[in-house]
This record gives structure tokens, sequence and C-alpha cells, in this order.
């Protein structure tokens, strides 16, 4: 363990560990082909030093907006061994909310995608590096041409005096997703928790030396842990900068791919493909799909695994808390939209508005104490706690099983004439009709309830799906006071990187 005692329990060991124990094997395989762990190793490296030169110490905080390919891991790599914090940016951001969440955290550079670059250019951001450039494609901007690239310190910088041990670790700040507010920066642990670790494995088949394609954005908490995890055992990340359904079935079969690492919303665009052209991979190295990052959406589970095997497992958790609990394959059999049972030294307790534990078989807000909690906001704010047990901002319900279930997040709960809607349960039925794609429910202003439900939908092309049927639908499933009274037919819902859906862009409709 050399690179431990070298750089400390930390993503700098990680990548030096990987080098050591895997060398020529494919750490990464993405557009430009392989990387191997011990290249990935080195061009971190060089490129450590060339920020050197930039200016960028120890300390110093780095803003990182890319997309899932190699130049995201080599600047990891690089900040891990200088100690400097790298600030993941949404992909999904506007320049304003860029320059804004740059000057709240005091960042001193910003290594962007050349995509980005018109949008980085006109919100007057002018300290900065390019990762991605994609010369003859269609997002190239001229005007990267004078702006220095990671490829350019790589070159540089390859050779040159081996880096000192930063006197304290750079932290990993992951933005949160800012759907119901603006995104907050969230300090989270930089080395793998061996402990939380060994529980999850117990919920999730991870194995060493696989294929594991990574779809989930990797400036997402999700993304970045199964990264990690790829990283630590020797697995080859297939990396695609662009999510598309079928493209991903490809990668799967032509890597003979193992793992698929995903966000819900990517499961229902590929079972959105005609059945003929999902058929027409084979996708039978395919063991393991491990979800998390968003709610999944009616019988979503059930119908993928139909089609591709019992190889579904949902984690629910967030960028604060951790992992909550895992839903494996006969869970998601049972009960499609259970968020599943907490691993071995997790404890999660439901309790009401004043603290207490919630009743048996009724719903409560969501506590839960473990070893994966963040350590703080970067503004120096934290989540709620009580007893040592922090709220994930959810409310659930535990069946008779012990299933683990959640309502929906405290703040979008709806109030209509005095009783109380979760958008999550209407929904999942809404979803279950075999005419919608997708759905989503919000709560507006009536003079006469204070709230009243409004859907939308995504109604499946060719079908003719009108109002009245999908309120005669969820009046068959749902009590009466949770039938929406307004319904409108939309292409698609508004969703964020991560695949949630931002609901405040359907209020303001």
């Amino acid at each position: 363990m050399q690179a431990v005692r070298h750089w400390g329990p930390g993503l700098a060991a990680v990548f030096a560990m990987g080098a050591a124990r895997h060398g020529d094997l494919a750490a990464l395989v993405d557009e430009r082909g392989p990387l191997s762990f011990s290249g990935l190793d080195a061009r971190a490296d060089a490129i450590a030093r060339g920020l050197i030169e930039t200016g960028v110490r120890a300390g110093d905080t780095v803003a990182v907006l890319c997309r899932n390919h190699r130049y995201f891991f080599e600047i990891t790599g690089a900040l891990a061994k200088l100690g400097a914090n790298a600030l993941y940016l949404n992909t999904g951001f506007a320049g304003p909310q860029i320059a804004d969440v740059m000057h709240r955290e005091r960042a001193v550079l910003l290594v962007h995608d050349d995509e980005f670059t018109s949008m980085i250019v006109d919100a007057g951001l002018d300290h900065r590096l390019l990762a991605w450039i994609d010369e003859t494609g269609p997002t190239h901007d001229k005007r990267a041409h004078d702006v220095r690239t990671l490829d350019d310190l790589a070159t540089r910088h390859a050779t040159g005096p081996d880096l000192d041990r930063p006197v304290s670790p750079g932290r990993t700040i992951i933005m949160t997703s800012g759907t119901t507010g603006p995104p907050k920066g969230a300090m989270v642990a930089s080395a793998p928790h061996v402990g939380a670790g060994l529980a999850l494995l117990e919920r999730l088949p991870y194995r060493a030396h696989e294929k594991m394609l990574i779809a989930a954005p990797c400036f997402h908490a999700w993304g970045f842990a199964n990264a990690s995890t790829s990283l630590l055992l020797g697995d080859t990340m297939l990396l695609e900068r662009q999510f598309d359904p079928e493209n991903s079935l490809a990668l799967i079969a032509r890597h003979r791919a193992e793992v698929f690492v995903a966000i819900p919303v990517m499961l229902l665009r590929i079972m959105e493909l005609a059945p003929e052209v999902r058929t027409r991979y084979d996708t039978s190295s395919l063991r393991f799909v491990p979800l998390s990052g968003s709610a999944l959406p009616g019988d979503l589970a059930t119908r993928f695994m139909d089609a591709f095997g019992d190889v579904v497992h949902n984690l629910y958790g967030s960028t604060e808390v951790g992992s909550v609990s895992v839903a494996m394959p006969a869970d998601l059999r049972a009960a499609p939209t259970t968020a599943g049972r907490p691993p071995r030294g997790t404890l999660v307790r439901l309790l009401d508005d004043n603290g207490r534990e919630a009743a048996p078989d009724s719903s409560g807000r969501i506590f839960v104490r473990g070893p994966l909690t963040f350590s703080g906001y970067t503004d120096g704010r934290s989540k709620s706690v009580v007893d040592g047990f922090m709220h994930t901002g959810d409310t659930g319900h535990f069946d008779r099983d012990g299933r683990l279930f959640v309502d929906g997040r405290d703040d979008e709960m709806i109030v209509s004439g005095g009783e109380n809607v979760f958008p999550g349960e209407v929904e999942d039925v809404i979803a279950r009709h075999p005419d919608v794609v997708e759905a989503a429910v919000i709560g507006i202003p009536d003079p006469d309830y204070g709230s009243r439900l409004k859907a939308f939908v995504v109604a499946r092309p060719g079908t003719e799906l009108d109002a009245d049927t999908v309120r005669e639908y969820v009046r068959a499933n749902l009590a009466r006071f949770k039938v929406p009274r307004d319904v409108e037919f939309i292409d698609e819902l508004p969703r964020n990187g991560t695949g949630k859906v931002l609901r405040r862009n359907l209020e303001s409709r």
C-alpha cells in the first residue's frame, strides 16, 4: 500500500493504486478509445504539475464542467494530488448560474468542455482551461483557440518532479439538484468508506475486472460514486458524452458489459424503443443495473426486468445522507415503487412533525443515521438533525415486510381541501396507463380548495388519450381527492441533468 502511505486514504491514492495494480488494463473507454490505469495516473500527475504552473495551489477550488469522458477523470485525479477542491458543475447550468456558483464557492479556475465555450464567454468567465474539444463537431467554438487545454498541460509536463503529498486532502463538492431552489454545494467524502462499501456490497453485487457502462452523469453523486468504485475494483468504465438509449445497448453488446449504471429516466427511454430495436443488441452479458438519482415511476422496474432479466437494484439516497436503502430485484417484483431496505450499518427513523416516532403503518419524515452523511454545505449550513439522525427532506412509510416507500418531498406535498396529497402516488398511477409515457403532478392555487392538482402527461405517440380518460383512470385507483382536476398534455417533462423533474418549470407554464 505504498500509494496510501504516500497520498493518504483519498482519491489520489485510488489513482496511484490503480496504476500499480492494474497497469496497462483499460481504466476507461470513451469516444477516443481506451486509456489505461497507468496512463490515467500519469496524465493526472502531468496535469497537476501544469496546474501548479497556472497558479493553482492546495486548498484552492477549481470548477469542473465536463461530461462523462477521460478528461473528467484526469482533472479529478490532478486536483486530488494537489489537495485542491473539485467543484463539479451540472452540465445543465446556464452561464449566469455557473458564474454565480463559481463566485459563491470562490473558484479560481474553470475546466470545461468546448461545447460550453459560448455560454462561458458570454457569462464573462475568462480564467479557464479546456477539456474535451470536438474539432469537427457542431459544438466547436472558434473562441476556444486561445485557451489552454488539459492536453497542453499533460504534454508539457509529462516529465517533472514527483508530487508531494498535500498538507490536507482537497474537498469534493457536489452540487445539489436544485429542483426546488438554488443548487447548493455539498461536501462529500473524497475517500471511500470501507465499512459502508462492504455493507452496500451485500445488496449491490459489484465485482472486480468487469466492464461498467456509466451513463449516469459523473458530476452527480451517483455517477461519481460508481466511477470511484470502478477505479477501486479495477473495472473498465465505458463512457459516452451524451446518453442515447440505443447507443447504450450497442455499447453493452459491443463490450459485453456486465454493469449499466443509470438513472431511472434512462431506463424509461430504453423501454420507449421499439421491441425490434431493443432485441437487435445482444445484452445477455448484463447482470447488474444499479439505479439511483430519482424515484422509479410506475412499473418501470418490472417492465425493464421483463425485457432484460432481474438485474435492477434501486438505491435510495441523496448527496447529503448517502445511501439510505436498496431495493433488490425481488423487492421490485413484489413492490415496483419500493425504496427497499437499509443496508447494514444504516438506521432509518420515521418522525412526525414534533420529532417523535411516527405511529406504525403511518407516514413520517425520513431521518437517517449512517456512515456516508455529508459534512455540510459549503455555506456552513446543514440538514436538520435529530438525535444524530439526518433528515432526507422526504416523507415515507414502511410496509409490513419492512420495505421503505418514499411518499414524496416534504416541500412538494399538496394540501387540497384539507387533504394531504403527495404527487408521486398520483404520478405512479397515471404512468401505469398503457397510453402514458410519463407524468408529473403539481399543486396550483384554487379559490375554494386552497390548491388543486394539475397533471402534466406525456402520451405515447399515436394514441388518442384525453383528459377525461386520465381522470377516470386515477379515480378508479385512488381516492377522489387525489384526482387531478386539470390535465395538460406535453411533449416531454422538463428534467435536470440527473433526471429529476423540474417542477418549478411546470409551475411557470
